[in-house]
Formats: C-alpha cells, sequence, structure tokens
C-alpha cells in the first residue's frame, strides 16, 4: 500500500506577521503621543449622559426655524454635486490611458488631480469662508471641489474598465476622438455616470451640515450656534431633522442606483 499523500505544509510568512507587529506597535505609539486615553473617555461619561438626556427634551417649537436652512443644506448639495461632477466627466477623459494615450498628459492631470482628492472638505470650506465670506457661496465652492476629485477618479476609472471593442471597431474606421467618445464610451458609462453623481449626492448632503458649522452656509450654522448657547434641546431638534432627511435622500438614492447597476 502507498503511504497516504500528506499536504503541504505552509511556510510561516513572516512577513505578515512583521507587518501586523508594526501596526499594533504604531497603534499604541500613537496612543501614547496623542495621550488617547480611553479611561479618560469612561471618566467622563457621566457628563456625556447629562448631555443626551438635555438633547432628548426636543425643543419642538424650534421645528418651523430648521425648515429653511435645511432646505439651503440641500440646495448646496445639488448644485455642488452638479458643479463638481460636471467639471470631473471632461477631465476624466483627460486622465483615462485608453481615451488619451499620451503618459505625459495623463500623468500631469492625474498629478493635479491627486492634490485636490488630497485636500480635506472641511479645510476647502475654511478656506472658502475667508475668500467669499459666511455664506452657501463658500459652501457650494467646496463641495464642487469636493466632488470634482472624487467622482473625477471613479469617472476615470469607470472608463479603463469599458470594453475595448467599440473603442478599436471606430478608430479602424477612422472616428475622430469625439466620435469615439459619443458612440463607445458615453453609451458604456452613462450608468456609472449617473449612480456616481447620486452617490456623490449622498455624501454632499451630509457633508454640507458640516460645512455649514465652519460658516459655509445650511443648518450646520444653526447647529453651530444652539452648541455655542448650550441649547441641547435644540441641537437634538437640528439632529433629529438631518438624521431624517439624509435617511430619505440615502433611500431613494440607493434606489436609483441599484435600479441603474
Amino acid at each position: 500500500m502507498t503511504a497516504p499523500s500528506s499536504l503541504p505544509k505552509r511556510k510561516l510568512q513572516w512577513r505578515k506577521w512583521a507587518l501586523s507587529a508594526f501596526m499594533v506597535v504604531g497603534l499604541i505609539w500613537s496612543a501614547w503621543i496623542t495621550q488617547a486615553h480611553m479611561g479618560m473617555f469612561f471618566q467622563n461619561i457621566g457628563q456625556f449622559t447629562v448631555i443626551f438626556q438635555e438633547m432628548a427634551h426636543v425643543d419642538w417649537s424650534y421645528t418651523y426655524y430648521t425648515v429653511d436652512p435645511m432646505i439651503q443644506t440641500l440646495k448646496m448639495s445639488i448644485i455642488g454635486t452638479l458643479i463638481g461632477s460636471a467639471l470631473a466627466f471632461p477631465y476624466a477623459l483627460l486622465v483615462s490611458r485608453n481615451i488619451v494615450t499620451n503618459k505625459v498628459v495623463v500623468g500631469i492631470f492625474r498629478f493635479i488631480l491627486n492634490i485636490v482628492r488630497t485636500i480635506p472638505d472641511l479645510m476647502l470650506a475654511a478656506l472658502f469662508v475667508a475668500v467669499v465670506g459666511i455664506g452657501p457661496i463658500a459652501g457650494i465652492f467646496a463641495l464642487a471641489i469636493f466632488t470634482f476629485g472624487m467622482v473625477g477618479k471613479l469617472f476615470y476609472e469607470a472608463i479603463e474598465t469599458i470594453d475595448p471593442g467599440p473603442l478599436e471597431a471606430l478608430r479602424a474606421a477612422g472616428a475622430g476622438r469625439i466620435e469615439i467618445i459619443r458612440f463607445a464610451v458615453v453609451p458604456q458609462i452613462a450608468n456609472y455616470f449617473i449612480s456616481y453623481v447620486l452617490y456623490a449626492f449622498e455624501i454632499n448632503v451630509r457633508a454640507s451640515t458640516v460645512l455649514g458649522y465652519m460658516g459655509a452656509g445650511g443648518i450646520g450654522i444653526y447647529l453651530q450656534q444652539a452648541l455655542s448657547m448650550f441649547r441641547y434641546d435644540r441641537v437634538g431638534l437640528i439632529v433629529l431633522v438631518i438624521f431624517a432627511v439624509v435617511l430619505v435622500i440615502d433611500y431613494i438614492s440607493g434606489k436609483a442606483r441599484e435600479a441603474l447597476l
């Protein structure tokens, strides 16, 4: 009888263990540098409970004053998303390797896009508040640039994964670049384009509330005022309004994206 064959033993992958140990050491070192002690959180848990109880006693009479700011927040999100997406689509064509074959041009435009993506939305809001002043205009500009960086990357990744067959057929037939984009690229990515725009709108609705806290318009300004006056009953109401609106928008947008994809 032949001896039963045994499965080969896997070698100890020391690199994974070394990387895991490095990450654990880095986590401990970061917590020590920033003095992030969990004990301090549990020591002040009573204060959190007091604030939460005050927020639970919602000032429903303040509801009327949250309608217009919430509508303004939605307008900021819609306009910022549309502007950023409209700029991102043609830019994504410039950074797609299957559309623009010049590696130098693609590299330069991708470098610019990466720089835009590294700027946090809060920094953008603070910058535009300093430039144009407090109000929704600063928020729209911040959301537009934030959307441009995020959606631009999603767009060009989608463009680079399309079927190259129609592109090659049109090139062989002597079609120009505009015709190739119109008849070979757009039909393949139209649904993805709409889906990414809706996804960006979901994120912008949530982000605009925080941007408003920086003075960039919307309901975030009212949230900042309520917190500064320690009116946690109004804070609780504003949080409920934001939660309800974001929940409805996420549901509608999610269903729309499921239907498209």
